[in-house]
């Protein structure tokens, strides 16, 4: 069990800004993410899309963004539990909270941030009948541990980056691999396409492009082959042990509906003094949120975060003050941030 002052649920920009502002009132936080990176949306649907409307910065990418964000928190300690979903929250007494994440991971917290976007982030399905029933045998749509395809006979279905990564780093443990990509161009980066197509020429893995699965075959509760359409010409069976699917990732609200706050559409409600939503020490802050005149805008996340770390703050010392200091002059702020006077 981990105790901390605060769990923040979600690794974009808002969340990772709101541990800077905890940070600066000397609260401890812990950040969970469904996704593999920090950075959210800025990361897995805009990494090199131009932002320009970050004050102070007249441009800027969703990855430079994230870097920034990233060092700003440094002094801060902050752990980040990437590729682990929150799946309970839950009040545990008068004044904390148990979260629990879909890898076991457990926290005794004070306060819950939820700044997870526009919902969670879930991998997009392989789309056949029955599929579904194997996905605990040997249907992935996420890797926690290589070494279990070792010696194995891969398939591997999707373009972008995770699916190429995957083809490369697994080609040094999978007795083979499969690539089916439903085109003949990549949305990975050059490097990963160059290494994959070096690969199939010294034939360690096989690419079957501008093709689909359209059936699988079964045995013994798993499968055992895939069919495999291609744009031209007669189905193929491909053998395999393993498939491991990387459609890319698809935003949905999770787990987060199931936690009993106050939901509008697919958002949910708060105050705007606090940014509490209706379970008192829950506060949700950037585009999960929804108060009178919202704008989904990083620079209001942003707002938001600063005010909900006031509120956490006096949540948690309810009989203290909290008093605002500014980073220009105040001792204790250039402590908290390691910076010398």
């Amino acid at each position: 069990m981990i105790k901390t002052d605060v769990v923040i649920v979600g690794a974009g920009p808002c969340g990772l800004f709101q541990v800077f502002e905890l940070g600066l009132l000397g609260l401890k936080s812990h950040v969970v993410d469904s996704i593999r990176q920090p950075g959210g949306q800025c990361t897995e649907l805009y990494p090199d899309k131009p932002i320009y409307d970050i004050p102070g910065i007249p441009v800027c990418t969703g990855e430079e963004l994230t870097d920034n964000l990233m060092k700003q928190i440094e002094p801060f300690d902050c752990e980040l539990h990437l590729n682990e979903e929150v799946t309970v929250v839950r009040k545990d007494g008068d004044a904390s909270f148990f979260v629990e994440t879909s890898e076991g991971t457990q926290f005794d917290a004070k306060a819950v941030v939820i700044a997870g976007g526009v919902g969670s982030f879930q991998p997009r399905h392989l789309r056949l009948p029955g599929i579904d029933n194997f996905e605990a045998k040997n249907l992935h749509y996420r890797v926690q541990n290589p070494a279990q395809f070792a010696g194995k006979k891969l398939i591997i279905l999707g373009g972008g980056d995770s699916a190429l990564d995957w083809v490369l780093e697994l080609s040094n443990v999978a007795s083979h691999i499969t690539l089916v990509h439903r085109r003949d161009e990549y949305r990975a980066v050059d490097a990963s396409v160059a290494k994959m197509r070096k690969l199939v020429a010294d034939g360690k893995v096989d690419a079957i492009e501008s093709a689909k699965a359209t059936a699988a075959e079964m045995k013994d509760g798993a499968i055992t082959a895939l069919a495999i359409q291609p744009k031209d010409g007669e189905p193929v069976a491909v053998a395999a042990d393993d498939v491991l699917v990387f459609f890319g990732l698809a935003p949905k609200l999770g787990p987060i509906a199931e936690w009993g706050l106050d939901i509008n559409r697919k958002t949910i409600n708060v105050d705007v003094e606090k940014f509490e939503t209706s379970t008192p020490g829950i506060y949700a802050v950037g585009d999960i949120n929804f108060y009178p005149g919202k704008k989904k805008l990083i620079l209001c996340g942003f707002h938001e975060a600063a005010l909900a770390a006031f509120a956490i703050k006096q949540q948690i010392e309810p009989d203290k003050k909290v008093r605002l200091q500014y980073t220009t002059t105040s001792p204790l702020m250039h402590e908290r941030l390691g910076v010398d006077d």
